[in-house]
């Protein structure tokens, strides 16, 4: 079953906002939240990832059908590295060093950030990236 490629770019868009917001502000706490939007996604799959729900809920529907449908891995183990990212920061943020929660706040901001502006998902190429790596079976 695929899913509709807008969906992870309106998560994007948010998860911009929110990463760009706790990168300002230092909140270890808001970062935590993300963290907690990413694992959702990651580990009970997309349909259940928080932005997702309002994607289906209040934009889908004034867009219409996508054109195509995509397959949920990539995006999904897309969200498995935002996670790791901001767990990362939210531990540097929290307990550990400021520096540490910027330099992966950074990262993730500059992953959601080409995601939302130009539907560049890193996580999803380095998915695709790994599948090629695999040895055939």
């Amino acid at each position: 079953m695929g899913i509709d490629p807008r969906g992870p770019r309106f998560g994007a868009v948010i998860t911009t906002i929110v990463l760009a917001i706790a990168l300002v502000t230092g909140s270890g706490w808001l970062l935590l939240a993300q963290t907690v939007v990413f694992a959702i996604g990651a580990l009970a799959g997309l349909r259940y990832a928080p932005y997702g729900l309002v994607y289906r809920a209040l934009v889908r529907p004034r867009l219409g059908p996508p054109a195509e449908l995509e397959a949920e891995s990539p995006p999904r183990f897309a969200q498995g590295v935002g996670m790791m990212c901001a767990a990362i920061a939210t531990i540097g943020f929290l307990a550990v060093s400021p520096v540490l929660g910027v330099a992966f706040t950074g990262l993730a901001l500059i992953a959601a950030f080409l995601n939302a502006a130009f539907d560049l998902c890193l996580g999803c190429h380095m998915y695709l990236f790994i599948q090629r790596l695999r040895p055939a079976q």
